[in-house]
């Protein structure tokens, strides 16, 4: 993150100081430019693991009446005094008076002293210039969740099973640790138990467990058919939404 320019190491840990964060802007504007969509990454999520560097897009869709001229580098800004910036924008022309200006950032989590506590919520600062010299800024123009990336598994047993008898599901749930870079347990969170046919392509929920302490899932089910079982996790904004690949019992 661009907070690595003023990281110190205090006791083994990562201390950040807050000095490196740039001040918020007030709001503000001339004119009748507007900003009227913002979107990250597509779907307004960022997911981010242990080692793979991420590039985040970012795009800003504004209008004005005599058109939109560019654009500055667009702020990310988030919880553990997180911030990024972008490269300057490319705006592309909607029409006679709206554009979108897309810009990227990348973030490695190997170099970028990524915090944990920078998960979720984060918001995208921009400013836009019109043709007619109107402009429009804004601190919190789109939001979107900088998740934890995560990982599932599932496995049932026995396998085969014969019909109307007991199956244990176990698995786990982990997250990326960005201060160890390696995944951990994540405990104390609600996951589906979740079922399909061989011949289908659609789960059904059976029902709901919680994870222990170090993320680990054990539950039981009756076996009906041959078919496909795995957990799923919805997320949530610090974390990524995850499903185990299903794991297919014979039932005899």
């Amino acid at each position: 993150m661009r907070i690595r320019a003023s990281v110190a190491v205090v006791g083994g840990a990562l201390a950040l100081s807050a000095l490196s964060v740039p001040a918020a802007q007030a709001d503000g504007g001339y004119g009748d430019t507007k900003i009227t969509k913002v979107v990250v990454d597509g779907d307004n999520k960022v997911q981010i693991g242990t080692s793979s560097p991420v590039t985040i897009k970012v795009s800003v869709t504004a209008t004005d009446n005599s058109g939109i001229k560019g654009a500055q580098p667009f702020d990310l800004k988030g919880p553990g005094y997180g911030w990024e910036m972008t490269g300057k924008p490319s705006c592309t022309v909607v029409n006679s008076t709206t554009s979108t200006c897309t810009a990227s950032v990348k973030l490695d989590p190997k170099v970028d002293y990524l915090s944990n506590s920078n998960a979720g919520t984060w918001y995208v600062g921009a400013w836009i210039d019109a043709k007619d010299d109107d402009f429009v800024q804004k601190d919190k123009a789109g939001s979107f969740s900088f998740q934890r990336a995560a990982k599932l598994t599932a496995n049932a047993a026995p396998e085969p099973v014969k019909k109307g008898k007991t199956l244990t599901v176990t698995g786990a749930l982990t997250r990326a640790n960005w201060e160890s870079l390696k995944y951990g347990g994540y405990g104390s969170q609600s996951v589906k138990l979740q079922f399909r046919k061989k011949s289908s392509s659609t789960y059904t929920t059976l029902k709901t467990v919680k994870t222990d302490s170090k993320g680990n899932l054990k539950t039981t089910t009756t076996a009906t058919a041959d078919g496909y079982y795995r957990f799923s996790f919805a997320g949530n904004s610090s974390t990524q939404a995850v499903s185990a690949a299903g794991d297919l019992v014979d039932v005899q």
